[in-house]
């Protein structure tokens, strides 16, 4: 990789340049921020039930006591033997965040349209902790726009990421948020979708930081790389 050798003092005086515009990101991300928790909210009027740990479980058991929620939509179909490679990615990172969350009143819950016996068992080989429902036979995935079990949109499209497009299975990734007030009442405050769950992939963050970076360009989609944690190669020591 051929790239652009110079002194220490040249090499300062670049990072220097490109520093003050990371600054310059930061504030705006800072202010994309403040003005995504502006958004309005959303009351959520139906009655969500699903299968966990315990059994039946409300959209407001899974607050588990705290005031806000985050939501990942897991693609993990009724049937499928094992789930999303991509979605597993993300999920390598939701153990050791939950922990965190849980001191600034936030519970973490992954949803999965997969019966309970289906996730529990991936759930197992995989080794990780964080909570996991199924909403099987319920509308919550439908509702929320990451899954299309009989992809009946207009002209053959399903409305996901905010917009009407071609399908591409039935099942897709997303997050949603809400909020429990003190009377109990549930409001939607935000979902994301595709490049919007990029903020929730540390790996991520940590191959930006890297001369390759992603390293993704050529590959025939951007994740192509990516394998369930159990799958990749033995590394040599």
């Amino acid at each position: 990789m051929k790239h652009a050798v110079v002194s220490g003092d040249k090499w300062v005086a670049a990072r220097k340049k490109l520093l003050a515009r990371e600054k310059q990101f930061t504030r705006l991300r800072d202010k994309l921020s403040a003005e995504r928790r502006k958004l309005p909210w959303e009351k959520i009027e139906k009655d969500y039930v699903f299968n966990g740990p315990s059994g039946k479980e409300t959209l407001a058991d899974l607050f588990e006591g705290r005031g806000q929620l985050i939501v990942y939509h897991f693609m993990l179909g009724p049937g499928w033997k094992q789930g999303c490679p991509s979605c597993s990615f993300l999920a390598d990172h939701f153990d050791g965040a939950a922990l965190h969350l849980a001191q600034r009143d936030v519970t973490f819950v992954a949803v999965s349209r997969a019966p309970l016996k289906e996730i529990k068992a991936f759930r197992k080989r995989m080794g990780w902790q964080f909570k996991w429902v199924s909403s099987y036979g319920s509308d919550f995935n439908s509702d929320f726009h990451v899954s299309f079990p009989e992809k009946n949109g207009a002209n053959g499209k399903v409305l996901y990421n905010y917009k009407l497009q071609d399908s591409m299975g039935e099942e897709m990734p997303g997050a949603s948020v809400f909020y429990k007030d003190k009377k109990g009442g549930i409001f939607h405050t935000y979902s994301a979708y595709a490049r919007g769950l990029d903020i929730l992939v540390g790996a991520y963050n940590f191959l930006d930081l890297v001369p390759k970076g992603r390293d993704e360009d050529k590959l025939p989609w951007s994740m192509a790389w990516v394998k369930h944690h159990d799958r990749y190669p033995a590394q040599k020591s």
